[in-house]
């Protein structure tokens, strides 16, 4: 049995988890788990979780906050009209197929499999960030239903081992097919709902039974986690987003990019040196 010294310290930790990754989400506009991933990573590690197991309750705690954030956020965009439901159909059972790929990819993986995955994913993110101009477009259209295909099963895939939900790869991916933004943000929304919920369960089924977990723990998704950290970072993304409104959305962009990028540099510094 956890004694309240052990405890206290973790659920302290996990509420100010929340409380950052929330701000940044608002300010910068992303969701909430390319950033509740790698704070996960360093909170873990100070509180002496096994380090082998801390990609996966990293990855897997992050997936389950995003669940009701996703609700609140598709809620928002659908009743501004802004969810693709056409694309929706043709995209939505592709996700579905990749997040399944995903689970079984972590469940056979090195934990430095997930590890790695985020690092190099996130350094691409922010390299588009930071060097492409927010206008630009590889194409006029969306290609043809094959290629969506083949991209929607990656967007589920990469997300699932990342620990994130659907904006960070699916949002980029749609504009620069010259797709509307804000209505690809709105569609991002429930993409993110699509990952999350079987990748959440996903982990928790791969984790049962894993000794040496932290309190609180249903496989590879802390409970303490994720109430903690879903509902202070919906306390401060508020903060953040009226933060944002203070700083040119140019160096947001900027802002966010750089993150990423040192992000991706402890990642991949993590993966390769441990």
């Amino acid at each position: 049995m956890a004694s309240v010294a052990t405890v206290l310290p973790f659920v302290i930790a996990l509420a100010l988890t929340g409380c950052v990754s929330g701000f940044l989400a608002g300010l910068l506009g992303v969701g909430g788990g390319i950033v509740v991933v790698p704070v996960l990573y360093i909170v873990l590690a100070a509180l002496n979780v096994d380090a082998d197991l801390i990609p996966y309750i990293a990855v897997g705690t992050s997936l389950a906050t995003i669940i009701p954030t996703s609700f609140q956020s598709i809620r928002a965009h659908r009743a501004r009209g802004a969810v693709d439901g056409a694309l929706l159909k043709w995209w939505g059972p592709f996700v579905a197929l990749g997040v399944m790929l995903g689970i079984a990819i972590a469940n056979i993986a090195d934990g430095e499999v997930l590890t790695l995955t985020f690092g190099v994913v996130a350094l691409l993110v922010a390299a588009h960030m930071l060097l492409t101009p927010e206008e630009a477009h590889l194409a006029a259209k969306l290609p043809g239903r094959a290629l969506q295909s083949v991209l929607a099963t990656l967007i589920g895939t990469i997300s699932t081992l990342m620990g994130i939900g659907g904006g960070t790869l699916t949002v980029p991916t749609l504009s620069l097919c010259n797709y509307p933004v804000r209505r690809a943000v709105g569609t991002a929304s429930v993409i993110g709902l699509i990952i999350a919920l079987p990748g959440a369960l996903g982990f928790v089924l791969n984790g049962w039974g894993e000794p040496d977990l932290p309190p609180f723990s249903l496989g590879y998704v802390n409970g303490a986690g994720f109430i903690l950290i879903a509902a202070t970072s919906m306390l401060f993304a508020p903060l953040g987003a009226r933060t944002a409104h203070t700083i040119d959305p140019k160096w947001l962009r900027r802002l966010f990019g750089l993150f990423l990028g040192l992000t991706s540099a402890k990642m991949l510094a993590t993966a390769f040196l441990g």
